[in-house]
């Protein structure tokens, strides 16, 4: 798309931002999704979790354009790799989003609702890392401004510091769920218990991607 190639003329971060707009809209469909399932409302998680396909499609869409016009000769702040590698991180996290979909229309949902409640926290836990990293990314271009120092860049290392505890309490959380899960085996069917197995681990993947995104662009800072 033109409009790419013109995203990089104005700064290298701004296709980056693009593209995690996209993502973003995938967690933030997921999260209709959850609600969905949280209230009971189980006939139209189908096709909320339709829709979260189709954006992680534009997200892909939109990452493939970003690698056809990244500029090889242009002078960059940043090396060519480090913005390949953002975007794949990035990448990861829509990838994630339509793999836990279509995880929850697998298999009739017959569970607890204490266990329904507790998938729907760790997946809000899980939400909670990312935004703060999708915020790093809006911090991008002020970055650029300040040459990656100064307060902006203390101020992106404290978000990355908090992402990294986000995780932390993220995995906490998946624990203890794994933990209930496990005691309560022998009352789910086998189909039922491998489905939510799947999903606490799967769930949880977005606070991991999500925080290696962040301390991928601290780094960056780091060695400005």
């Amino acid at each position: 798309m033109l409009t790419i190639a013109r995203l990089f003329g104005k700064s290298p971060f701004s296709p980056l931002q693009s593209h995690m707009k996209k993502v973003s809209s995938c967690i933030k469909k997921l999260s209709e999704v959850f609600d969905e399932l949280a209230n009971g409302r189980l006939e139209n998680i189908e096709e909320l979790v339709s829709q979260v396909s189709k954006l992680e499609h534009e997200a892909d869409l939109t990452k493939n354009d970003i690698r056809n016009h990244l500029p090889k000769s242009l002078f960059l702040p940043i090396d060519r790799s480090e913005i390949l590698e953002i975007l794949a991180i990035q990448d990861d996290i829509a990838d994630q989003a339509e793999k836990i979909g279509h995880l929850l229309v697998l298999y009739p949902l017959k569970t607890p609702p204490e266990f329904l409640q507790g998938l729907n926290d760790l997946f809000a836990r899980n939400c909670d890392t990312f935004w703060i990293t999708r915020q790093i990314i809006k911090e991008m271009g002020d970055l650029l401004e300040s040459s990656f120092g100064g307060k902006e860049a203390e101020r992106v290392k404290g978000m990355a510091e908090e992402t990294s505890f986000k995780e932390y309490q993220a995995d906490k959380e998946m624990h203890a769920l794994q933990k209930r899960f496990f005691e309560a085996a022998e009352s789910f069917s086998t189909p039922v218990f491998y489905l939510y197995t799947q999903l606490i681990a799967e769930i949880n993947q977005i606070s991991h991607i999500s925080e290696q995104l962040a301390n991928r662009i601290r780094m960056i800072i780091e060695v400005k």
